[in-house]
């Protein structure tokens, strides 16, 4: 199987560019975090290193989470990997930067979540639609909220539903919507972080982020033992796990 992720460079070195690689659907799975965390350890510690691109090939930039990672034997490491990697993003010293195509959904809405600016093709659609499988959308639950407040948030992950990008961008759930996503991140880095100090960005970053990186960081532990502990000792959550794998449609009981 090929790599999960492309790792380049751009501008001279000052943006590390990781690009998810297993297009179509682009899937996070154990072996898409782990390479996403591993290339971010080993880089952002790079003195010259001004910002994160976060980018996928092919027409979408995830489906989502790897849906049998979910199930009751393995979700608890699928979890850990997912959300240790998160709070990574969030801890980042760079500004990171989201480039979104075609659908971003489930998993990988709440890793683009974890950026600091996201750009959005006008045919992306983002949507958190966890519920219609049984379960909902830990890290969702904690990211959302700060970036569109809380009554979107709710609706996002109450109804499930996905939003085009125009909708997504009233709300604020993206920042800005162009053609070519990949370009208009570049140029938001030329714009508005190379001609500043790296070492003066990484302290600015710091600033603003670590409050945000701390309380999202909280939450998530509290979330992620709600889901094990709680809702994955459910029949419901169990049953719409194993429709979607068996391709039909659940039934609930309702408890």
């Amino acid at each position: 199987m090929s790599a999960p992720l492309r790792v380049d460079f751009e501008r001279d070195g000052r943006v590390l560019r990781l690009e998810l690689a297993r297009p179509k659907a682009n899937i996070v799975d154990a072996a898409m975090i782990d390479a996403l965390d591993t290339a971010l350890a080993a880089h952002l510690d790079t003195p010259a290193l001004m910002a994160v691109l976060l980018s996928a090939q092919g027409p979408n930039f995830s489906f989502g989470a790897s849906v049998p990672e979910h199930m009751p034997d393995q979700c608890a490491a699928m979890l850990a990997r997912l959300h240790a990697l998160l709070k990574r993003m969030l801890a980042c010293p760079v500004p990171i930067l989201a480039a979104v195509r075609g659908q971003c959904l489930g998993g990988g809405l709440e890793v683009v979540l974890a950026s600091s600016y996201i750009v959005a093709a006008p045919d992306a659609r983002l949507g958190q639609p966890e519920i219609k499988v049984g379960v909902f959308a830990p890290a969702a639950s904690c990211l959302l909220p700060p970036r569109v407040g809380q009554s979107h948030a709710e609706d996002l992950l109450w109804s499930g539903r996905a939003v085009a990008a125009d909708e997504a961008r009233v709300m604020g759930l993206v920042d800005a919507i162009a053609d070519d996503p990949d370009a208009a991140a570049l140029e938001h880095f030329d714009r508005s972080y190379a001609g500043h100090s790296a070492a003066v960005l990484r302290h600015a970053v710091r600033a603003v982020r670590a409050p945000l990186a701390r309380r999202v960081a909280a939450h998530l532990d509290e979330v992620e033992r709600l889901y094990l502990d709680e809702l994955m000792r459910t029949h419901d959550a169990v049953e719409g796990l194993n429709a979607f794998l068996d391709k039909r449609a659940p039934v609930w009981l309702h408890r």
